[in-house]
């Protein structure tokens, strides 16, 4: 059988692989240069290949958009098969906080050049080109034409395109573009695991300031919780990032105009503890001004803002905070709150939420329902995660089924 993949990245590698193990002649069609250009530059070039949870269970439920479409996929290729696929391929693993799998080496390369030496082991051909459009006969996939006019016949079409993100990488949505123009609906794209904007001016004082082991809220409109997290976060000159912030705009669909991010600088300490903490500070420092008496409490660029939120006068000397004023600046600290006005553009997120509709595809193989012989697997489908491997794990799972026969 011959085999087309369109899209050289984590999906379309491994799918060309699986392929070819099963004896089909592949040809991995890519427009960039270099295979892997995204899968390079993830988890800050460190790649975080996927999650060491449990149980299937637990990677669906980190999945918010349709993670039951994934069962068939995830109990085929599991998180344990994708740790024993690159160990067997000779690259060694850890297991971080959050059960984050990386390679010991921390660089993304050996990632890549494991599922190179994986395609290549299979003598899958690489090309480097443009497709601009895959061809069917009858409702069925026929094969593919570049952009130079070339034609590939094939009688399977997988298209491994990725979806709108990091277009620098090549995501240009080319595969939405390939799929509507044979029948598919493609649920609009939106950016997920990106930044967030926020309104309070004191944000951007705060730019390049990460905080470490602090909890988060996220809460709607209504003050309902959308999201709850623990972990690290980052101010920037328009509003929050870091990992913490990143899953929330996972969860976070729809209009997040209005939602509001209620930081928990000590979640470690109930609120009657943090008082009996910050009572400790005001005695140590009992005889200097209030904004001197912080040091011990919060990093240096956070009191400033903190100070001026709170309404104590600055120069107050600390034996002179009363009761009120302490409590103020305890709740100010376990709820340190902005308000989201929107995402940053799609082009700056880690993931596209959107894509080819999954109704219309064989979640026990990702054959397409409306034309035999395409199949589809990754980002181009509509299915993301939240951060933690969880989305590299889909690209693995729904390229080794759509890889099959």
């Amino acid at each position: 059988m011959k085999t087309i993949i369109i899209g050289g990245g984590a999906a379309g590698m491994m799918a060309a692989g699986v392929a070819a193990s099963n004896g089909n002649k592949v040809i991995l069609i890519e427009k960039n240069k270099t295979l892997g250009k995204k899968l390079a530059i993830t988890g800050k070039g460190r790649c975080n290949v996927t999650n060491a949870c449990d149980d299937v269970e637990t990677l669906i439920r980190n999945v918010p958009q349709n993670g039951t479409f994934l069962y068939s996929a995830f109990y085929t290729f599991t998180n344990a098969a994708t740790i024993r696929f690159f160990e067997e391929l000779r690259v060694p693993l850890k297991v971080e906080r959050g059960e984050r799998v990386f390679p010991t080496s921390d660089k993304s390369a050996d990632i890549v050049n494991a599922l190179r030496k994986f395609c290549a082991n299979g003598n899958v051909e690489f090309k480097t080109a443009v497709v601009s459009d895959i061809l069917t006969q009858t409702g069925k996939i026929s094969g593919a034409k570049l952009a130079n006019g070339e034609i590939f016949n094939a009688d399977k079409v997988i298209i491994a395109t990725g979806g709108l993100s990091y277009p620098q990488t090549g995501s240009t949505g080319d595969g939405y573009r390939f799929a509507r123009a044979v029948g598919h609906t493609i649920v609009p794209p939106k950016p997920s695991l990106v930044p967030l904007e926020t309104t309070e001016k004191w944000v951007p004082e705060l730019m390049g300031l990460s905080l470490k082991n602090i909890a988060i809220t996220l809460t709607d409109k209504a003050g309902k919780t959308a999201y709850t997290d623990f972990g690290e976060m980052i101010f920037t000159h328009f509003g929050v990032s870091g990992p913490v912030v990143l899953s929330a705009s996972a969860h976070a669909r729809g209009n997040i105009d209005g939602f509001k991010l209620h930081i928990d600088l000590k979640p470690a300490l109930t609120h009657e503890q943090l008082d009996l903490r910050i009572q400790r500070d005001f005695l140590k420092y009992q005889n200097k001004d209030f904004k001197n008496c912080l040091v011990d409490l919060l990093p240096q660029r956070l009191i400033d803002v903190i100070i001026k939120l709170s309404n104590i006068p600055p120069e107050l000397k600390t034996h002179s905070v009363t009761r009120e004023q302490r409590g103020t600046l305890a709740s100010l600290l376990k709820s340190l709150t902005v308000t989201i006005k929107g995402f940053r553009p799609i082009d700056e997120a880690i993931i596209t939420s959107g894509g080819v509709s999954t109704k219309e595809i064989d979640p026990s193989t990702m054959q397409s329902k409306l034309i035999e012989g395409l199949y589809f697997c990754g980002e181009v489908i509509d299915v993301d995660a939240y951060t933690g491997g969880f989305n590299l794990q889909i690209a693995f799972s729904t390229a080794y089924l759509a890889g099959q026969k």
